[in-house]
């Protein structure tokens, strides 16, 4: 069979073509040189067959991008790496309220608010110039999982019933404007038609095209610490427990790398991988081997 008759199963179950340009592109997206790129073609290409998962894909060729150049790697794993921050959808909150900061926004995480018929769980309130928005985060832990038309419209029947209450009580001292709507994985084409609709903002990995999750965790550097090549699995979960999500937050405090129980020349590892990874140098902290 030749390889551009090679047909690929993508994680939503589409069926599409094998095309070795789209690896190309996502490995260079992530920061890989033209030399690693090549590398890492000449020894995928070769294991490609066809109705080939793109999961196993993506494992073959990340599996040798970390050998040579983890912080391509931890970029590359980016999808994943929010998968990982499961099975609560919290740890995701906060990411995107931090991006949301970012932005110029001002944020809390988990607020109750009152309606004009019941109250409301809201996981993030922003506000910025006079304006409050109303952002709901709908997170998934299975890469097959998309949020269809029931979800938009879900969310902005509860976001009419709030911003009628808001904007009718005196008290408050901004107009709830919008509500927003963000996911890990994405929208169907349904659910994007009615919320451009209803003027409901909608955020998932790769929507708005050229603004999405991604494009956005890249530009302020806010990538998770589920990305990082040097932690292993139980060091990731031991850290989210922690309330630790950014890697930024590595850099900015390194000490809560402590409760890990891990040598000192792990968390210079750590550290260094985070550096690199976010363009950021640590303020306080002790470079020396011990």
């Amino acid at each position: 069979m030749q390889k551009n008759l090679i047909s690929v199963k993508k994680s939503s179950g589409e069926i599409e073509p094998f095309e070795i340009q789209k690896l190309e592109e996502s490995l260079k997206n992530c920061g890989a040189s033209n030399q690693e790129v090549s590398t890492i073609i000449k020894s995928v290409h070769p294991m490609i067959y066809n109705n080939i998962s793109s999961d196993v894909i993506y494992e073959k060729a990340f599996f040798i991008l970390k050998k040579i150049n983890n912080v391509s790697a931890s970029k590359y794993s980016l999808k994943k790496a929010l998968f990982d921050l499961g099975p609560t959808g919290y740890p995701f909150e906060k990411l995107v309220g931090a991006l949301l900061k970012e932005k110029g926004f001002k944020t809390k995480v988990g607020v109750t608010l009152n309606g004009e018929c019941v109250t409301h769980e809201i996981d993030i309130l922003a506000q910025k110039n006079g304006n409050s928005y109303a952002i709901e985060c709908k997170f998934h832990s299975n890469s097959k999982a998309v949020s269809n038309i029931k979800v938009p419209l879900y969310i902005n029947s509860r976001f009419w019933d709030i911003q009628k209450q808001w904007n009718s009580n005196v008290k408050n001292k901004t107009h709830l404007k919008q509500g927003w709507l963000v996911t890990n994985t994405r929208f169907t084409q349904d659910a994007i038609n009615y919320g451009n609709c209803i003027g409901l903002k909608m955020l998932s990995w790769d929507y708005p095209k050229n603004n999405g999750i991604r494009k956005n965790i890249d530009e302020f550097g806010l990538y998770p610490i589920t990305v990082l090549t040097s932690l292993k699995k139980n060091e990731k979960i031991q850290l989210i427990k922690n309330n630790v999500i950014l890697v930024k937050e590595i850099i900015t405090k390194p000490t809560v790398l402590d409760d890990l129980k891990i040598s000192y020349h792990n968390k210079l590892k750590i550290i260094e991988e985070a550096e690199k990874l976010c363009d950021m140098k640590i303020t306080k902290y002790e470079k020396r081997r011990k």
